[in-house]
């Protein structure tokens, strides 16, 4: 299950009481560089956009793709391990809001993760060392360290032992 806290809401919807959610100036702070993150080609540039104005965790050399999109509302609770892909046009979700509600969570992605392009990251979700996530996933629940995951519903097409056994039976040609 995801981790996150329930927030109820009355009279009309959460998405309508947004500005009682969230300040206006900091969604306007943040779509202004998280607009300008999307396009840059630096990628410590990103990285320092990221960390500097949006408060979000980011480790060294870890690769935003052109066009990642993290939470507009709740950057801060992003949290990106060293030397992992956020691939091409990947969401990355930290609160939802629903018709008598809204949920916020803390998203979690571990070192050397590689996020397939496309992809869709709910909130409270956690995501293992070295996992591996295809392109066009919905992430809706947790991802084991290591294992290979894909599909809408997201569902394990390897484990991390699995993948080691995979790598083990590879060869590659002398020289």
């Amino acid at each position: 299950m995801r981790n996150t806290k329930r927030f109820p809401v009355k009279d009309s919807n959460s998405l309508w009481q947004i500005y009682k959610t969230v300040p206006f100036l900091k969604v306007a702070k943040n779509f202004i560089v998280i607009q300008l993150a999307r396009y840059t080609p630096f990628l410590a540039m990103k990285n320092w956009l990221y960390r500097t104005f949006l408060r979000m965790k980011v480790g060294e050399e870890t690769a935003f793709a052109l066009m990642v999109m993290p939470d507009i509302m709740y950057p801060e609770k992003i949290q990106v391990g060293r030397n992992s892909i956020i691939g091409y046009n990947t969401t990355i979700l930290a609160h939802e809001y629903l018709i008598n509600e809204y949920r916020l969570g803390e998203v979690v992605i571990g070192d050397e993760v590689l996020i397939g392009a496309n992809t869709t990251i709910l909130p409270g979700i956690t995501i293992g060392d070295g996992a591996t996530v295809s392109a066009g996933t919905l992430v809706h629940k947790n991802v084991p360290a290591g294992a290979f995951v894909g599909g809408n519903p997201m569902r394990i097409i390897y484990t991390k032992e699995e993948m080691d056994e995979r790598q083990r039976q590879e060869t590659f040609p002398s020289e």
